[in-house]
């Protein structure tokens, strides 16, 4: 994932799209499965201490934070103690912070965990806010979800505080200049010590692979005999590696708004790229402008701003960097385009305060000037899990292709290739993920046509990876990041039956808009 482009789920109500269905669907012979005694977690070929398999957690009314209210008397809040170490699973513990709603049925299949994205998205802040998409599965299911290790409420990591986040912000994030290339690399490794420094020894354990080994204990102390799990964005990658660690503990999984399993760091980059331009030419399209005139004037705007960055009523500068953030959050929906409209002309009228609202909305910037933690934590466990490191030599090699994939995309995620892990203290895990998982049950993994930060084309790839009669694909023709929820009639209905009812669709299966 990239610095800039990050792979977080955005909420899915509220988007108005026309929809219909097209391929047929069958009864994979899911049935009507439900939850038996919890089979015991192992890691290793060995049973885990009883000290975290018997856990019972202490559920009570979520309180509010400093930072949000808390929600209503339907959410409860707990603490699940896992092995900080999972080599070492009698060793230190760390907590969890987990939430969840009851089921309102009487016909209860389980729990259904959920994972928002990111990586790093809280989804103790993120679940109540979604539970009005998943209505209809709250009937039988549990709403579950939780802050992984790392995030939020769960030994969350800050890397930097406030005013060392805003001054990075001026950075320019594609420099022109060796001494720009240098202040550039600077900060990076101003950020990996900062992150070494407050986080310790958890910095070598918040890798997806750790978080798959939580799901399973948190299966397992939830009274689940199979997993059942819903990820969106960065989830869908956490689904598939889940799956290949534990294939007899796959329930139903939903993998929604794919991250390809195949594409290393640099292959995502060129991904992202690749799918924020069509999204922008798609804009363009719908606004009745040439997408490649349309495509070059906005690249012309952000080295104008290069130069010089412009005022805004707030007081602060936008920056180059913050400029091209503030375009990519309304790509991520397409009922957000006229936002995107409205903050262009703005900013070509010398003003840049639009663009800056929309920038500060994608990084978590509130009224006071505190920012969330989501961004960082990506970046902490993204580094932790992906072993390329770019040198900036390799990097400026790869921008000519980055430029001509998007001259407006490319460039910011072809230096960020360089800038994202440099100089990062601990090694990276692995290329690709492994995400095969023979003899699973059945996996529903949902590509959308138009989406921008996880191109269509991963869906394919983690089903064909999943494996034979284990990935099964579902098509979406539609914009935005993510499907289910986004006004898919069809989409929505084909996942509500997979879930609620084990019924497995063809694979291949395509909604239309």
């Amino acid at each position: 994932m990239g610095r800039f482009v990050r792979w977080a789920a955005v909420a899915a109500a509220g988007v108005l799209l026309a929809a219909g269905c097209g391929g047929g669907s069958s009864d994979g012979g899911g049935g009507e499965e439900r939850s038996g005694g919890a089979r015991p977690t192992t890691t290793g070929g060995k049973a885990l201490p009883a000290a975290l398999t018997s856990q019972r957690p202490d559920w009570e009314r979520c309180k509010a934070t400093a930072h949000s209210s808390a929600p209503g008397r339907d959410w409860q809040c707990a603490t699940l103690k896992v092995p900080l170490d999972w080599s070492r699973p009698g060793g230190e513990t760390i907590g969890l912070a987990l939430i969840r709603s009851r089921a309102r049925g009487g016909d209860r299949i389980g729990s259904l965990l959920f994972n928002f994205g990111g990586p790093g998205a809280s989804g103790v802040a993120g679940m109540p806010g979604y539970a009005a998409t998943v209505s209809l599965l709250r009937e039988r299911y549990d709403l579950v979800s939780w802050d992984p290790r790392g995030v939020g409420a769960s030994e969350g990591v800050r890397c930097r505080g406030d005013k060392e986040t805003q001054a990075a912000e001026a950075v320019d994030a594609t420099p022109d200049t060796p001494a720009e290339e240098r202040a550039y690399l600077r900060d990076a490794a101003d950020f990996a010590k900062g992150c070494e420094k407050d986080a310790g020894d958890l910095l070598a354990h918040v890798s997806t692979t750790d978080t798959a080994r939580d799901m399973d204990l948190m299966r397992q102390v939830l009274g689940d005999d199979k997993l059942y799990y819903f990820g969106i964005s960065y989830g869908t990658e956490l689904g598939g590696v889940y799956a290949h660690l534990f294939p007899k503990r796959v329930g139903r999984l939903v993998l929604d708004a794919v991250v390809d399993p195949g594409a290393d760091m640099v292959d995502h980059r060129k991904n992202q790229a690749r799918g924020f331009q069509h999204a922008l030419d798609n804009y363009l399209t719908s606004t009745g402008q040439d997408p490649e005139r349309g495509t070059r004037r906005i690249a012309d705007l952000l080295d104008r701003i290069d130069t010089r960055p412009l005022e805004t009523y707030s007081g602060r500068k936008l920056t180059q960097v913050l400029a091209f953030t503030g375009i990519v959050l309304p790509l991520y929906r397409e009922d957000s385009w006229p936002s995107l409209t409205s903050a262009l002309d703005t900013t070509e009228r010398g003003d840049g305060s639009e663009l800056l609202a929309l920038a500060d909305g994608y990084n978590e910037r509130d009224s006071s000037g505190h920012y969330g933690l989501l961004p960082q934590a990506q970046r902490v466990i993204s580094c932790l899990d992906d072993k390329q490191r770019p040198t900036l030599a390799e990097a400026k090699r790869l921008l000519p292709e980055f430029e001509r994939i998007s001259p407006v995309f490319g460039p910011f995620l072809g230096w960020d290739a360089a800038g994202w892990c440099h100089d990062w203290p601990v090694p990276g895990q692995y290329e690709t993920p492994e995400v095969s998982a023979p003899g699973a049950a059945p996996v529903l993994v949902i590509g959308n046509t138009g989406d921008p930060a996880t191109p269509y084309e991963g869906a394919r790839r983690m089903a064909d990876e999943l494996g034979k009669g284990v990935g099964v694909e579902l098509t979406w023709k539609g914009e935005g990041h993510g499907a289910y929820g986004n006004g898919s009639d069809c989409v929505d209905a084909t996942v509500n039956a997979y879930l609620l009812k084990g019924t497995v669709p063809q694979d291949g299966k395509v909604c239309a808009r």
